[in-house]
C-alpha cells in the first residue's frame, strides 16, 4: 500500500500531514511513503531526514499520485492536483464538504473514496482521530497569547510599593474545545476569566478550570445530540445580548470561539456592544473565517473601533505549525490504522464501522 502527501500552498497552509515520526510508523505498518520535494523544509525538516527513514521524495506531483492508494492532506488541493486522481484512490483530510460540495461531487463521479475528518462522530473510540479537537485546542491557546500581546496592560494582579495593578478580565464566548483551552490559558496567566455558552453542560467544565459561567435562561435546550451548539432562537439571542452588553463594559479581553458546523458563524457581539467597551480592550475572533462572532470582524485585519482592537486570522494554526502538524499527523495515522486491514494489507471500507461510515462522503 502506498501512502502519499504533497506540499500545501504555504501562503494558505503551513501544517503538514506526515511528520518524520509518523512516516516511520507508516513504514513499520507496511506502507510505502512518498512525499513531494521540500515537503517539510519550511518547518526545518530536511528531505534527507525523510530519506533516511525510507521515505521516497519525488519532485513531480503527478508521478507521486499516479499509483498512490492513500492521499493525505490538510485541505482540498488545487484543481490541477485533483485532476491527477484516479478511480479507487482514497483522499483523507479536512475536506470541508459544505464549501467544496461541487468539487467533491466531481471526485465521487471518478469513484474516488473521500474521507473528511471534521465529520468524525463524537464517540470515545474516535477521540484519538479528532482533528477538530486537537487543532482547536492549540487555536484556543494561541488566541489568548496573541490577544495578550496586543493588550497594553499587565494581565495578572500585581501588588507593588507604588500600588496595585488589577488583574485583566477575560470573557470567552463559546466553551467548546478552543474555548476551554482559552479559559485555562488565560487563568494560568493570572486573568479573571468569565465564559458563556448556549450549552448548560459547559457550566461545570468552565468552573472546573476556574472560570465564572455566565448563565442565560434556556441554554439547556441548545445542544445537539453530537455535543455541538445549535442555532439559538430569537428569544435566546435577545437574552444573551442583554447579558453580554452589560458584561462587556467591564471586560478587557474577549476570545470568540462560537461556531455552528457548516453554517456562517453567529454574530454575538454587535457594534453597539463594542461601542460600550473600554478603550484598550482586545477582541480575538477565532470564528473570523466563517464570518466572525462580532459585527466588525474582518479576516486577517486588525480593526480599531474607538480604541477597541478586533482581530481574527484566516488560519491561526499557521502560527503554531510544528505543534499543529505533530497533532494532526497523529490524528491521521490513528484514522488510517482503523481503515487498514493488517491481514490483507489493504484498505477496508467497512460501513458498519461508525467512524468510517460517518467520515466517508457519499
Amino acid at each position: 500500500m502506498k501512502i502519499v502527501s504533497l506540499s500545501e500552498n504555504k501562503n494558505i497552509e503551513k501544517r503538514i500531514a506526515i511528520t518524520p515520526d509518523i512516516a516511520k510508523k507508516y513504514i513499520d505498518l507496511g506502507f510505502q511513503v512518498s512525499l513531494s520535494e521540500n515537503y517539510g523544509s519550511h518547518l526545518g525538516i530536511d528531505d534527507n531526514l525523510y530519506n533516511e527513514l525510507g521515505v521516497k521524495i519525488i519532485k513531480n506531483e503527478k508521478e507521486i499520485l499516479n499509483d498512490a492508494d492513500l492521499f493525505i492532506q490538510l485541505g482540498l488541493p488545487s484543481d490541477e492536483t485533483l485532476s491527477f486522481l484516479k478511480e479507487g484512490q482514497s483522499v483523507i483530510g479536512v475536506l470541508n464538504p459544505y464549501q467544496n460540495k461541487d468539487k467533491l461531487n466531481e471526485l465521487l463521479k471518478k469513484k474516488i473514496n473521500l474521507f473528511s475528518l471534521e465529520l468524525l462522530p463524537r464517540i470515545t473510540r474516535a477521540q484519538s482521530m479528532d482533528v477538530l479537537s486537537s487543532q482547536a485546542n492549540l487555536a484556543g491557546y494561541k488566541a489568548v497569547i496573541d490577544s495578550f500581546s496586543f493588550f497594553e496592560k499587565a494581565v495578572p494582579m500585581m501588588m507593588t510599593a507604588a500600588g496595585t495593578i488589577p488583574a485583566a478580565k477575560v470573557l470567552v464566548v463559546g466553551a467548546g474545545v478552543a474555548g476551554l483551552q482559552a479559559i485555562a490559558t488565560a487563568k494560568r496567566m493570572g486573568a479573571i476569566v468569565f465564559a458563556t455558552d448556549v450549552r448548560m453542560a459547559s457550566k461545570e467544565q468552565v468552573e472546573s478550570l476556574g472560570g465564572k459561567f455566565l448563565t442565560v435562561d434556556g441554554a439547556e435546550n441548545l445542544e445537539t445530540k453530537g455535543g455541538y451548539a445549535k442555532e439559538a432562537t430569537a428569544e435566546f439571542k435577545k437574552k444573551q445580548e442583554d447579558l453580554l452588553a452589560s458584561t462587556l463594559k467591564k471586560i478587557d479581553i474577549v476570545i470568540c470561539t462560537a461556531l455552528i458546523p457548516g453554517k456562517k458563524a453567529p454574530i454575538i457581539i454587535t457594534k453597539n456592544m463594542i461601542s460600550g467597551m473600554q478603550a484598550g480592550s482586545v477582541i480575538y475572533d477565532l470564528a473570523a473565517v466563517q464570518g466572525g462572532n462580532t459585527a466588525l470582524t474582518e479576516v486577517d485585519k486588525i480593526i480599531d473601533k474607538n480604541g477597541v482592537k478586533i482581530m481574527g486570522e484566516r488560519n491561526i494554526l499557521n502560527r503554531l505549525p510544528v505543534s499543529a502538524s505533530n497533532l494532526y499527523a497523529k490524528n491521521i495515522i490513528n484514522f488510517v490504522s482503523n481503515l487498514y486491514d493488517k491481514k490483507s494489507k489493504k484498505i477496508s471500507i467497512n460501513l458498519e464501522d461508525e467512524i468510517i461510515e460517518k467520515t466517508l462522503i457519499k
